[in-house]
């Protein structure tokens, strides 16, 4: 691994190019916040992507892009003179020191559960912080993750079943709420959609309860899903059958190959 000088000289290194490519690249040049934000949210998926594949090397390569657009960003704040890679730098490790008084500070923390509730303490106090319990989550989350983020802010203040096993009961009323809605003779679509999105969020609760990140947990079933779909397509070709013609215990017989050959 490398020094933490070569670490600091590798990082100047990039800051170097990043000037240099504003200056001299007309592509570069005229990029503003508005337009590179659409591909820092591409970025970041990549990463995340590669993460959920647990791809080591492809993790260090979208790291890079990731970082690249930081760099970019703090950039174009230098030129305009609002802020530098400095400040965003000193901005982050003044919000982890304050953020982080059983570290830095007198406050006591034995466990990453108590860490979590001194968080939300820590960041209710906080000059400029959040004001509201769930304020600070951002409107884009994609809604997965949106409901486990304001689930674990809840019930960092206390806001939580005395006993997780208590969740099954609530998951148990959405699903028959659930169920009475679809099967009604004029079911109302924006009711289903309701009642579907309480039984999604029970289900969430569930996955915070057992200490299951549900947004993971659903790549890595769609991800199992596109090996085993894969495996049955190229199967079916190899046989000189299309899918479209194939019966379903067909296709069937080839998907239970799929899992038992481990996909």
């Amino acid at each position: 691994m490398s020094s933490r000088e070569e670490q600091l000289q590798a990082f100047g290194r990039l800051l170097d190019i990043m000037d240099d490519l504003r200056e001299k690249c007309p592509w570069d040049r005229k990029q503003t916040f508005d337009s590179l934000r659409q591909n820092t949210i591409e970025e970041t998926y990549e990463l995340a992507t590669a993460i959920s594949r647990h791809d080591m090397n492809e993790i260090s390569k979208e790291l890079g892009d990731v970082l690249l657009h930081v760099v970019f960003y703090a950039k174009m704040g230098s030129e305009t003179g609002e802020f530098d890679i400095a400040d965003v730098c000193n901005r982050i490790s003044d919000k982890l020191i304050y953020r982080h008084p059983h570290v830095y500070g007198e406050a006591a923390a034995q466990n990453a559960e108590e860490v979590s509730k001194l968080w939300e303490q820590v960041k209710l106090k906080e000059k400029g912080g959040n004001k509201t319990v769930l304020g600070g989550i951002p409107d884009s989350l994609p809604s997965l993750v949106k409901a486990y983020r304001i689930q674990d802010k809840v019930a960092n203040v206390g806001f939580d079943w005395e006993k997780r096993e208590d969740v099954w009961a609530k998951v148990k009323e959405e699903i028959a709420e659930f169920e009475e809605e679809i099967k009604s003779e004029r079911v109302n679509e924006l009711k289903s959609e309701g009642e579907f999105g309480d039984l999604l969020f029970s289900l969430i609760n569930v996955a915070r309860l057992y200490k299951i990140k549900p947004d993971n947990a659903l790549e890595q079933t769609n991800l199992k899903f596109i090996r085993r779909f894969n495996y049955v397509e190229a199967k079916a070709k190899e046989q000189g059958k299309e899918l479209k013609d194939m019966t379903l215990a067909e296709m069937d017989a080839l998907w239970n190959e799929a899992k038992k050959n481990g996909l």
